[in-house]
């Protein structure tokens, strides 16, 4: 083969790439996809400042091309709404303070001064390193919690009993959200709530980006972790679910293969489908432009719940 006929294979098999992605890209423009950015991402993307432990921990590098991935997001005009949680950081402050970490039922307890703490991390030091490194990729993003304008308004969580100020969104006001995206502006948004007497509540970060997936009449939910979907295993191996319907996903969590960590990101999931969001997907962030993969092919690269399967 001469080399010309070899550059005429490779610009025709790259420009059919190209126009491809650009068919989803023109498809998507003017639509709402909220990401659910895990505190399990952000805790392998932590570096010790200079001097050791001791000098503590900040935020690092943000793991895989997520932030790159959004700021390319905004540019082609889909509409991205970044949700965020950072739970291991929550822990190593309360340890560094001589506080021991406290969870019941996968939720944790929160008092008084936690509540000060989870603010201090998820208000602060997350939500602000996010922002400065979409910022840094070249996007315009704007840092916020569920506090503001009353993005959420939750209720103390009474069940089970004990975690103090752990709280369920009732009512999300998205009104602030779609202000951002109008600007231009790509919303950052701390998993903090507030309750009927202004105060904060903790939210989980999973199921608080359903709620908000929900009232923006999103067309994606998106949730980023260290794992690349829901597996099971099936004569010896591990395969990968690419697809599942409510009902399936539902089936899984009883026969107990939809176990531990997945449950909550798979009732959250289930609960934005319930609340009108088109598909919702758990894919995992640290693969590089896993995001863009999964928003832009047929295929994606991690499980995609839908309400329920087309014929």
């Amino acid at each position: 083969m001469s080399l010309t006929a070899t550059r005429t294979d490779r610009i025709t098999a790259e420009g059919a790439l190209i126009a491809h992605g650009l068919r989803y890209v023109n498809a998507w423009r003017g639509r709402s996809v909220v990401i659910k950015y895990g505190g399990s991402i952000l805790e392998a993307a932590q570096k010790a400042r200079p001097g050791g432990e001791a000098a503590g921990t900040v935020p690092g590098e943000v793991a895989g091309t997520v932030i790159e991935d959004l700021v390319l997001l905004a540019g082609a005009g889909v509409l991205p709404v970044l949700v965020h949680g950072g739970g291991p950081e929550i822990s190593r402050w309360l340890e560094r303070l001589g506080r021991t970490p406290r969870f019941i039922g996968g939720l944790r307890v929160t008092d008084d001064e936690t509540m000060e703490i989870v603010e201090m991390v998820l208000c602060g030091r997350a939500n602000k390193t996010l922002v400065g490194r979409i910022t840094a990729a070249g996007g315009s993003a704007v840092g916020l919690s569920g506090r503001d304008a009353r993005l959420f308004e939750a209720a103390p969580l009474l069940d089970p009993p004990g975690l103090g100020r752990v709280g369920s969104v009732v009512a999300v006001h998205p009104e602030i959200i779609h202000t951002l995206t109008a600007a231009g502006h790509l919303p950052v948004v701390a998993s903090v709530g507030l309750d009927a007497a202004g105060e904060p509540l903790n939210l989980n970060a999973d199921h608080a980006a359903a709620a908000l997936a929900s009232a923006l009449g999103a067309s994606k939910l998106i949730l980023l972790t260290d794992v690349e979907g829901i597996r099971r295993e099936r004569d010896g191996r591990s395969e990968l679910l690419s697809v599942l319907s409510a009902e399936e996903a539902r089936a899984l969590e009883g026969d107990g293969v939809i176990a531990g960590g997945m449950i909550p990101k798979v009732d959250a999931a289930l609960a934005a489908l319930a609340g009108g969001v088109a598909s919702a997907h758990i894919i995992n962030g640290e693969t590089p432009h896993a995001l863009l993969v999964e928003l832009f092919t047929e295929e994606g690269c991690g499980t995609m719940l839908l309400p329920q399967r087309t014929p």
